[in-house]
């Protein structure tokens, strides 16, 4: 089938086949992709694939948006971020952007971006704010465990008042079937023998065979940046650290109760 005659078939000027079949749109509708798998008279299974990559890539562009804050590196974990189907995070310092309310995200934001105008800032909390979409839509929400140290909660960002509404946040979120938040008391010491700071772990769709779309990655945050780890045998270490972790930490009721104990305290020291 010639590009003129599957154009005339979907009905669109060949101009605008071509563009998407070169990856040259910007917008990629999962309609359109169905009426070309029609078209080109594709099998169940590879339409099927077509369709979930094409519900991804409608998920995860939105941020290109925000144009000169969305750096290259960010670029790259906002892709693999809103990819993911499942994310498990330890924090040993400040509370993930993903489980951040607008008032502590701000707070962090007017510090570690001075130079920022106003504006820019509020931009930036949008950008956290719809991040959290993965996680909270009522579709096809990703999972979403985490561990939190408990220094975390009682590290005040922002004021007194900021601190009991994001742990009361915190509380809430915990609610929910897709999302799980332990806090790792001071009592627990080191469980893993060492501090390993700060990391994620993100596993990837998979397809109808049970194949994962993508390997699954450790992101390692740091000061300046963060890296990605893809061979086998460092995510699995950080597997591994991270099972140690939730182990060590309250379970799920505790951690909950814990965080509105703490969130109570901020509310009668402010």
């Amino acid at each position: 089938m010639t590009l003129v005659e599957a154009a005339e078939l979907m009905e669109w000027g060949k101009s605008t086949l071509q563009r998407l079949e070169k990856g040259q749109t910007e917008r990629v509708r999962v309609h359109d992709i169905r009426l070309m798998c029609e078209v080109y008279q594709l099998d169940e299974e590879k339409t099927a694939d077509l369709l979930r990559l094409a519900e991804q890539t409608a998920l995860k562009s939105w941020w290109h948006e925000y144009g000169a804050l969305i750096t290259p590196a960010f670029d790259v974990y906002m892709g693999l971020e809103s990819s993911a189907r499942s994310l498990a995070q330890f924090q040993p310092s400040a509370v993930p952007g993903l489980l951040q309310t607008a008032d502590y995200a701000r707070s962090l934001d007017v510090l570690y971006f001075p130079n920022d105008l106003p504006e820019e800032i509020n931009r930036r909390v949008e950008i956290r704010s719809r991040r959290q979409g993965l996680i909270t839509r009522r579709t096809k929400a990703a999972t979403y465990t985490a561990v939190l140290h408990e220094g975390v909660l009682r590290t005040v960002i922002g004021s007194r008042d900021v601190m009991a509404a994001q742990l009361r946040h915190l509380a809430d979120l915990g609610s929910n079937t897709n999302v799980d938040i332990r806090v790792l008391p001071f009592w627990a010491g080191l469980p893993v023998g060492l501090s390993t700071g700060p990391f994620l772990i993100l596993d990837f769709e998979k397809d109808r065979k049970g194949r994962p779309d993508e390997p699954s990655i450790v992101y390692v945050e740091s000061f300046t940046g963060g890296i990605f780890l893809e061979k086998v045998h460092d995510v699995s270490r950080y597997r591994e650290a991270y099972m140690v972790l939730q182990r060590a930490a309250l379970d799920v009721q505790r951690s909950r109760d814990l965080l509105r104990e703490v969130a109570k305290e901020h509310a009668r020291e402010r």
